[in-house]
């Protein structure tokens, strides 16, 4: 027994030894732990942070809190157990720490002691925020609009769960989203007291607050004097077509609530009070119904109703705001040519000045998130991730810029991959230069040829950026023996707003060109193989791939095969079926009977006579951005001519495969056919 081990382990070190190092596969990335919501508590010494693990045999990501100086030093556990523990929020003095697990929000001491239920709640709670006195906690929970007590809740939930009758009935739009529903159910925000008791509706009506499909997380916050609450909620009848979303104030003693964004008809979010009460700065879109809209830093005085922006003349989009304690300075970060760095624009700028100088950068080439300012507001911390390195914990000298990895839980588990970092890559596009990735394997060898796989992003006002994803890793295609390519085509995000905006009404257009040109710069390098070239890609990814089917007759290069993950395929019927109408209606400027010509020049199935690639087609029968039926008729058409192409559909997934069960399947599938048709 002892030989054969003996010799088990011999093989295994000689396997290793033949190929360099292990190759980094979809196991492996499942595997990885990950770090995520790093808060600074109130006293600016420690930071919470959760850590999730993957259970692949229950298919569920098991999080857990951690605490530790704001050093990195004295790394703790604080919750465990088969429930997940997520959304640490410290409480106005740092005594407490609300958080999120069961469905529930509990608080707990900063060592994870002293733990109290604080909502009992039968439709659940979540998104916790504290008053600033520390007295009462505001969250969130979808609630029957009619009912006016929990009970009057729970009986509605059981009613519904134990009828046989399973229709789903609506009268309005938007009657579904992602994967799931919209019956009767809306979000509102309810506070409760910190000890405890009964919760209270703050945003009664037949209305979603925050607006359902928010843009970001917590979208509510307390008054600096605990008198008011402020929350969002779109004032438009037709959710469906509008992307308008505007900031109440209601005092929580009764009366009228108070819209002080009302004009300002594109999205508003991100509401918080500088920590000296005097203004609110909160994030916003200037044009109705363009969700891809620049973002933009605005700031209302609470004095006299003023909102004005500090970001004018920064032509990137704002995410992330954060403000400093001292309430100076406002820290945000900006999607920048494949980064997301950190930015900071002064809360009052002397605005005789030009505005664009206001914003500086103060941390460079990260992809950064999640950001906390310390209490003397001389560092900030933040999560950031890598092309080759999971999401960590960092912090930086403000003063300096001196960036320090605080956690390193996914380093060891990493380092025997040795996973090479992307390198960036310029070439000229349809009418200017364009920029993405190259990712090579981390066994690459300069003096061999290399079959070449693009993947094509969606959006499609997205972008492939320097960090760490889990969904389209390229690491798991570029480690099976490929390079990668990831072009940001125009449409993409972080090169300026013209940029993002060309590509609408233009799907095929000039995107189209400069993925090609792109390409064809990339089968030129010596380590590439040209005749060994496939691409694939998911949602508007899936579209170019759609499009690229019936387009596939570059002189310069061809498509050997091709994989096209809840592509949009018919714009026809995607417009129809979809359940954001603003998109479409931006995109193609109407519905397809106000702009045939439009949605006629650009639907990939007008082309499929020319389907000659083989092609992988994959999707989820949960979703409802992409319909289904997009991807089931993409495959018809490839089987009706003859074209080599397998189709795999999800029953249980939606617009991503998420479940790691699944995910395990769906790269092993994927990366089988770009072996069976490149190598």
């Amino acid at each position: 027994m002892k030989r054969t081990l003996l010799l088990c382990i011999v093989l295994t070190f000689a396997a290793l030894a033949a190929f360099g190092q292990p190759e980094f596969n979809v196991n492996d990335l499942i595997n990885v732990k990950r770090v995520a919501s790093p808060a600074v508590s109130p006293d600016g010494r420690r930071v919470a942070y959760t850590v999730g693990i993957v259970d692949k045999a229950t298919n569920k990501t098991n999080t857990q809190i951690f605490v530790m100086k704001i050093d990195g030093s004295d790394q703790k556990q604080i919750t465990s157990g088969p429930a997940s523990s997520s959304g640490p929020v410290w409480s106005p003095n740092g005594k407490k720490i609300a958080f999120v697990t069961g469905g529930q929000i509990w608080t707990m001491e900063p060592d994870g002691g002293d733990r109290d239920q604080i909502t009992k709640i039968s439709t659940g709670a979540g998104g916790p925020v504290w008053s600033r006195d520390g007295k009462s906690i505001a969250f969130s929970s979808e609630v029957y609009p009619e009912c006016a007590t929990d009970a009057c809740n729970k009986a509605e939930d059981e009613k519904a769960e134990n009828s046989k009758v399973k229709a789903h009935v609506t009268t309005r739009l938007l009657y579904r989203h992602w994967v799931e529903w919209r019956d009767r159910k809306r979000s509102h925000v309810f506070i409760v007291d910190a000890d405890g008791g009964v919760a209270r509706d703050v945003t009664p009506g037949d209305f979603d607050s925050p607006p359902y499909g928010a843009a970001s997380g917590t979208d509510y916050t307390f008054s600096p004097d605990g008198r008011s609450i402020v929350y969002l909620r779109n004032p438009d009848k037709v959710e469906a077509t509008s992307t308008n979303s505007d900031i109440y104030i209601a005092s929580l003693n009764g009366g009228e609530p108070r819209n002080i964004t009302a004009g300002m008809n594109g999205y508003d979010n991100s509401p918080m009070y500088t920590p000296d009460g005097k203004y609110l700065i909160f994030l916003s879109q200037a044009t109705p119904t363009f969700e891809s809209d620049r973002w933009r830093i605005m700031r209302y005085n609470a004095a006299n109703g003023e909102i004005v922006e500090l970001t004018r003349g920064f032509d990137q989009q704002a995410s992330n705001i954060t403000i400093s304690p001292d309430s100076k300075t406002v820290y945000f970060t900006a999607n920048f040519h494949g980064h997301n760095p950190i930015f900071s624009v002064p809360v009052e700028p002397d605005f005789r000045l030009r505005i664009a100088t206001h914003v500086k950068q103060v941390v460079e080439k990260v992809y950064a998130g999640d950001l906390g300012v310390s209490t003397n507001s001389d560092r900030i911390v933040f999560s950031a991730s890598s092309n080759a390195s999971p999401a960590e914990v960092f912090s930086a000298d403000l003063g300096n810029g001196t960036v320090s990895q605080l956690t390193s839980v996914t380093s060891s588990a990493l380092a025997p991959f040795k996973l090479r970092s992307a390198e960036d890559f310029e070439w000229m596009g349809a009418i200017k230069k364009a920029h993405g990735f190259i990712l090579k394997p981390a066994n690459f060898d300069p003096n061999k040829k290399y079959p070449l796989i693009v993947l094509i992003h969606g959006g499609p006002q997205g972008a492939w950026g320097d960090n760490w994803g889990y969904r389209w890793n390229p690491q798991i295609f570029a480690n099976r023996g490929y390079v990668i390519f990831m072009p940001n085509p125009r449409g993409s995000t972080g090169y300026g707003q013209s940029y993002v905006n060309d590509v609408s009404a233009d799907w095929g257009g000039k995107a189209y060109t400069d993925i090609m040109n792109g390409v064809a710069a990339v089968s030129k390098l010596p380590f590439v193989d040209k005749n060994e070239i496939g691409a694939a890609g998911a949602s508007y990814g899936g579209y170019m791939v759609d499009w690229i089917l019936g387009h596939n007759n570059d002189p310069r290069f061809k498509f050997k095969t091709l994989v096209s993950h809840a592509g949009v395929y018919n714009l026809e019927s995607m417009a129809g079926a979809t359940e954001e109408l603003w998109f479409v209606r931006w995109e193609f400027k109407g519905m397809p009977w106000d702009n045939p010509t439009l949605y006629n020049k650009w639907s990939p199935h007008k082309f499929a006579k020319n389907f000659k690639t083989p092609t992988l087609v994959t999707a989820g029968e949960l979703d409802y951005r992409v319909p289904v039926d997009q991807s089931l008729q993409l495959f018809t058409a490839l089987q009706m001519h003859n074209v080599d192409s397998k189709l795999i559909v999800f029953p249980d997934e939606g617009h991503w495969i998420l479940k790691p069960q699944n995910s395990e399947f769906w790269y092993g599938q994927v990366m089988d056919w770009f072996d069976k048709h490149l190598k």
